[in-house]
């Protein structure tokens, strides 16, 4: 019983920053019909941006944690200014390969810079409840790190965020006005751009949020937003790709399920979990759990 339930509760953890990742996939999608590869390497930017604050520039936790997502925003945003805006009116193919490509360029630049050697947050720079001896009793033996716990809400709390700011603020409207119709938001005196450019700094900054939090459970190395980034755009696709709320419970459910499958099954198929997941969705159901299927009139 006790390993069930910390299985559910490391789940649940992997679930919400897989969460947050896939929102930053489906917000671009859902925008410009774009599948931003580069996404997962602005998540391992997010991490290495707040290890260098904490470690290099001896600043708090909770000061690093906001400023890398501020830096994450801003690459997000100078990615999008000079690697997609150029390509609006090109074919999709054009923008995927030189998603790809920046991709590719982001992660050897962070080899570059910081080598490939694994990194981690050293126990002093971080908050006192952080440290793994610090649990919450559950029933049956289990425990809950108050690390995994400030996670899991932060989690939540931020995707209820994001949930509100689409739905009752302007930039929400200007936002939704855009995936449905680009050129008619345009013409109804939208700026798409910026909205566009928004929309790419606010999924990053969650994806900084997310590198973090990998951050303290896990290692820091180049490498890393290649495997959260395909089980996250799995997520997205699982949800429904460009459907925010869809992205939120299909992060929730490929965490769940790659937990549960490498606990009873074998740690080997983590990541084949994920693929296996995805194939099944685009054969079964392409437009995912809570997306909605288009007929297209001849």
């Amino acid at each position: 019983m006790a390993q069930f339930l910390e299985q559910i509760i490391n789940g649940l953890v992997l679930g919400g920053i897989y969460a947050l990742i896939a929102v930053g996939y489906t917000m671009v999608y859902g925008i410009i019909q774009l599948i931003n590869f580069a996404h997962g390497e602005i998540f391992m930017f997010g991490a290495y941006f707040a290890f260098v604050l904490v470690t290099g520039f001896n600043l708090p936790f909770w000061v690093a944690l906001p400023l890398s997502m501020l830096l994450c925003a801003m690459l997000g945003m100078l990615i999008d200014f000079i690697a997609y805006r150029p390509l609006r009116a090109a074919p999709r193919l054009s923008a995927l390969i030189t998603a790809i490509g920046i991709s590719l360029v982001l992660q050897n630049l962070a080899r570059m810079i910081w080598s490939a050697r694994q990194r981690s947050f050293p126990s002093e720079s971080l908050p006192a409840f952080f440290l793994s001896e610090n649990a919450i009793a559950l029933p049956g033996g289990a425990t809950l790190p108050y690390r995994d716990l400030f996670i899991i809400l932060l989690a939540v709390v931020l995707m209820i965020t994001l949930n509100r700011l689409i739905y009752l603020t302007t930039i929400g409207k200007a936002m939704r006005a855009c995936a449905q119709n680009r050129v008619a938001a345009n013409l109804m005196g939208i700026k798409t751009n910026q909205v566009i450019a928004i929309t790419f700094a606010i999924g990053s900054a969650l994806g900084a949020v997310a590198g973090v939090m990998v951050g303290l459970r896990e290692v820091i190395e180049p490498t890393m937003g290649y495997y959260k980034g395909v089980a996250a755009f799995a997520a997205a696709v699982l949800g429904g790709i460009g459907n925010v709320t869809g992205a939120m419970f299909g992060g929730i459910l490929i965490g769940l399920a790659e937990v549960l499958g490498a606990g009873y099954i074998s740690s080997g198929y983590r990541l084949a979990i994920a693929y296996i997941i995805m194939i099944l969705v685009i054969l079964i159901r392409p437009s995912g759990l809570f997306g909605k299927s288009e007929s297209k009139r001849a």
